[in-house]
Order: C-alpha cells, then structure tokens, then sequence
C-alpha cells in the first residue's frame, strides 16, 4: 500500500515527517530499504518507482533545516498544518524521517 507523504530536499536528501506511532516508522526502524513514487493526493501511483535508503532523523540541526525546506515548498499549507498540529498537541510526537536515493536510482 502506497502513502502520499510530502517532502523535500535538504543537505542533499530528502526529509518528511509522519506521526511517530506511524506504521510507515516502525517499519524503518527494522528496514531501510524504501520504495518511492510519484502519485495522487489519494496515493495512486502516477509514474516510475525507485528504491532508496530510508531512516529516522534525530539530528536537531537537520529536523531544523529539514523543516526549512517544507516550510518554502508548501508555504502557508505547511504553517496551517504546523498551527492545528501543534493546537491538537501532535506537533511534538512527530517523527522526521530522511531519504536518499540508491546509486542506480536518479531523483
């Protein structure tokens, strides 16, 4: 099953972040090996998918800059979702996660 996340490049990888309880984070926890594609709103696979390397980023300095590049990607969407995240107290129990690209896989 496909999950439409957002993200966006920062420090040459790309970075998302998805509540910790997640299954998408257990999993990663286990295994790094990530599929990625492009695809609707409602998940629906709309081209070619690549492999990646995923994990869980704890590194403060990169969550910061990570959440930079969301922020002047998605613009005002990522600030409404900042303000009720953290009004509804889930702002904290985010879980940033990071993604590069294998080497025979292109961005």
């Amino acid at each position: 099953m496909w999950t439409p996340v957002w993200f966006a490049l920062a420090d040459g990888s790309y970075y998302l972040f998805s509540a910790g309880a997640a299954g998408k984070v257990k999993r990663l926890r286990n295994f790094q090996s990530i599929l990625v594609a492009p695809c609707t709103v409602s998940g629906k696979v709309t081209g070619e998918c690549f492999t990646a390397n995923g994990w869980l980023e704890n590194d403060e300095e990169k969550i910061r800059r990570a959440h930079c590049a969301l922020r002047s990607k998605y613009s005002w969407q990522m600030h409404l979702l900042d303000f009720f995240s953290k009004l509804s107290g889930n702002y904290q129990k985010r879980q940033w996660v990071g993604f590069s690209f294998t080497d025979n896989d292109a961005a």
